[in-house]
Order: structure tokens, then C-alpha cells, then sequence
């Protein structure tokens, strides 16, 4: 039996979880304020005189403001210098002021009105007549088709020429945050582990896994992918729960949110007796794993470090490309409020890796028909290079690392 699976239960595991997050300090209103500043700051340089900062992960990194997305425009207009102003319907304002952390003028609309003129007019009063205007990336089509039809004399860009120059390079503050985040986690993969069994099913595991995060201080939903067997081979899973059996393939994939910022953890491993096959291919998983990492140097490109997994996969028969068996997808991605985020460890990007960079590395090996190896670790850049959050998979028959 593969060492840290198996032999416990649902409840005597949670039983040994507690909160983790009890000397856990948030983003300071003066983080808050040196982000819009950096942001201002670009703007200016770029000839931007606004960004448009929509109901979500970039209104709340600006501003400290944590708001839905929904049919009804709520966001922020930034300036390249001034004030914020807020726009959202009239009856939220109790609401929104309640939630607002860094301190705007409030603009409301009714029901009946459009939000879109309100935006063209704000910018107005605003002394903004024209001009470059930055539209939040992540905001829905039919936000942008309302701003522009309204205001259509100005030139739109993509706001991501801001809010990714921002928000890729984290503060100490946030990496403290994630690495509290991804140390909740693996504490519940162990916790995951120990509970398999003959006749588990994935929901069982999953529903455990939402649990166990709760009990160790999240402060948002987990997500959580929980693989059997075959269904190992795809990347994000199949649509039908399994049951466990004996000598069975695992592949668990989770993550929680501590104030916003994500964890997401993969590991893979035997319930009982992994295969020859399986042995040999989770070597090369492993060492690609930590190819990735060793290329991951400042000033390199990200197109590096995905090249540094595909080097060692190819070596061994895979691939090529994204050919299967191989890897057929980036190796990584930034992540921090998204868990999905700027930038990407993907071939021919030549984004340069900086101090303060965060990314997953995960280049998962696909065998198709047969099962699939993800382990995923995160790493952020410091001064002197990558920086592992959690320690990778020791061995096939350790993977939690409990007799190293």
C-alpha cells in the first residue's frame, strides 16, 4: 500500500483539522492605494485616461471592493489621475458603501435608465472628453457593447495592459496569503488520502475535501477534481462519479480561497500497487516537474520553463508537442485572486520571469486510454530565483513526502 493512503476515516480526519489562518493579516488599505497608484502610473504612460474596472477579481485588487458579477453593471471608473467613481444601481448604494474600502463618489442609475449613458456622463464630469479608455478584460461582451455605443467617440483597449502589469508581480503580503493558502491544502490532501478506500466514490472524496477546507480557515469555496482509473487520463475530469477499487489510480486536484487568493494543488498516486507502467511514467512526470522549476530563472522567458518539461518528456518518448502520450496542454499559469491567471508558462511566450512572478507548475503526462500523472506544486520568483510554496511528491510509494 502506497505509504499515507488509506487506513483512516472521514471523520477521524476532520477530526484532526483546525483553523490555520488565526494569525493570518489581510491587504492593507495602503497596499489598496499603492495599486491604484502603480496603475495611475501606467496609465499615464500608456495615454490611458481611464479604466473601466468591472464587478470582480480587478475591482476588488484596485479598490478593496469585493462585488458580483451579474446582469446589472456595478464597477469603478479609475482615472490616470483623481478620484474613483463608482457607477452601480441606485438601490445598492447602502450596500456597496457598507463594502467599499478605498473611498469614491458614488454614481447611481434606476432601473429604467441606462448605466451606459451614466458611464459616457460621468466620464464627462470627469473633464474626460476623449481619449484612450481601458475596459476591465474580464467584463462581460454586453458591458462593452453598452459603453461603447454610448460613448463611441472614444478608443477603447484591452484594460489588461494595466491590470496584468499589476497584478502579476505579487506582493509579500499576497504571497503570504497564497502560502497559507496552498499550506491549508495540502494538510487536506493528506487528510484526502488517508480516507480512500474500496467503494469510495469521487463525490464522497469531494464532499470530504469541501469539508475538510472549511475546517482549516478557507474563506471561500473549494474547487476539487477527484480522479479514478481511466478518468485519470482527463485533464479536468469526466462527467460520471467512479467508485474505488483496489490497485486503483488516483488523481486529486484542489484548491481553496484565503481573502481572495487561490491554492490549487494536484497530487497522483496508487491505491495499493501502482503498475510498472505507471511507476516509470511518474518518474518522468516528476523529473519534468522539476526541470520546469530549474529553468524558471529571472530574466528567462516563461516559453522556457514549458520548454524545460517538454525537454524531458520528449527524452523519454513523448510527445512531441502536444502529442499524445505527452503533455498536451501549457505547463503552468500565474495565479493569485484568478486562479487562472497572467502570465502563462506556455511555449514561445517571452514574458520575463521577475521577482514576485507566482505560478503553478504542472506539466501533467497523458496516457491515453490507460491514466494520467498530474503533480502540481506552485512557485513564486524571489530575488534569487524560483521559491517552491510546498514541497513536490517525494516518490511514487511517498508521495506526501512522510518517511523522507
Amino acid at each position: 500500500m502506497t505509504l499515507g493512503v488509506g487506513g483512516s476515516s472521514i471523520e477521524q480526519e476532520l477530526n484532526k483539522l483546525s483553523d490555520m489562518t488565526k494569525d493570518i493579516v489581510s491587504i492593507s488599505q495602503k497596499e489598496f492605494e499603492a495599486r491604484i497608484n502603480k496603475a495611475q502610473k501606467l496609465m499615464r504612460e500608456q495615454n490611458i485616461k481611464a479604466m473601466y474596472l468591472d464587478a470582480g477579481t480587478n475591482l476588488y485588487y484596485f479598490t478593496g471592493l469585493k462585488w458580483y458579477k451579474s446582469e446589472r453593471l456595478v464597477g469603478a471608473i479609475l482615472p490616470a489621475q483623481g478620484e474613483l467613481e463608482f457607477i452601480a444601481p441606485h438601490f445598492e448604494e447602502g450596500s456597496l458603501r457598507d463594502h467599499m474600502l478605498i473611498q469614491g463618489h458614488f454614481n447611481g442609475w434606476h432601473e429604467h435608465e441606462s448605466p451606459y449613458a451614466l458611464f459616457a456622463n460621468t466620464l464627462n464630469k470627469m473633464g474626460i472628453s476623449s481619449g484612450k479608455i481601458a475596459i476591465d478584460e474580464s467584463a462581460a461582451f454586453f458591458v462593452f457593447d453598452g459603453i461603447r455605443k454610448a460613448a463611441s467617440h472614444y478608443e477603447y483597449v484591452n484594460g489588461s495592459e494595466v491590470s496584468a502589469l499589476c497584478r502579476q508581480i505579487k506582493s509579500k503580503s499576497e504571497i503570504a496569503l497564497m502560502q497559507r493558502a496552498k499550506d491549508m491544502t495540502i494538510e487536506v490532501h493528506k487528510a484526502a488520502a488517508r480516507i480512500l478506500h474500496p467503494g469510495i466514490t469521487t463525490l464522497e472524496v469531494t464532499q470530504f475535501i469541501n469539508e475538510a477546507h472549511k475546517r482549516v480557515g478557507a474563506t471561500g469555496s473549494s474547487f476539487c477534481i477527484v480522479l479514478f482509473g481511466l478518468a485519470t487520463s482527463f485533464p479536468h475530469g469526466v462527467k460520471d462519479p467512479q467508485t474505488l477499487k483496489e490497485n486503483d489510480w488516483v488523481l486529486i486536484d484542489t484548491g481553496c480561497l484565503l481573502h481572495g487568493y487561490n491554492s490549487d494543488i494536484t497530487r497522483t498516486y496508487a491505491y495499493g500497487e501502482a503498475t510498472p507502467e505507471q511507476r516509470a511514467a511518474w518518474q518522468v512526470e516528476k523529473d519534468a516537474q522539476i526541470n520546469a522549476f530549474n529553468e524558471a530563472k529571472l530574466n528567462a522567458s516563461c516559453g522556457n520553463v514549458d520548454d524545460g518539461a517538454r525537454t524531458v518528456l520528449e527524452a523519454h518518448g513523448y510527445g512531441p508537442d502536444y502529442q499524445l502520450p505527452g503533455l498536451p496542454h501549457r505547463t503552468g499559469h500565474g495565479c493569485g485572486l484568478d486562479i487562472h491567471e497572467w502570465p502563462y508558462l506556455v511555449r514561445g511566450t517571452e514574458t520575463k520571469l521577475a521577482t514576485g512572478m507566482v505560478f503553478s507548475n504542472e506539466p501533467m503526462l497523458v496516457i491515453p486510454g490507460k491514466f494520467g500523472i498530474r503533480l502540481e506544486d506552485h512557485f513564486y520568483m524571489d530575488e534569487n530565483g524560483p521559491v517552491w510554496f510546498t514541497t513536490p511528491s517525494h516518490s511514487i510509494d511517498d508521495p506526501f513526502g512522510l518517511e523522507a
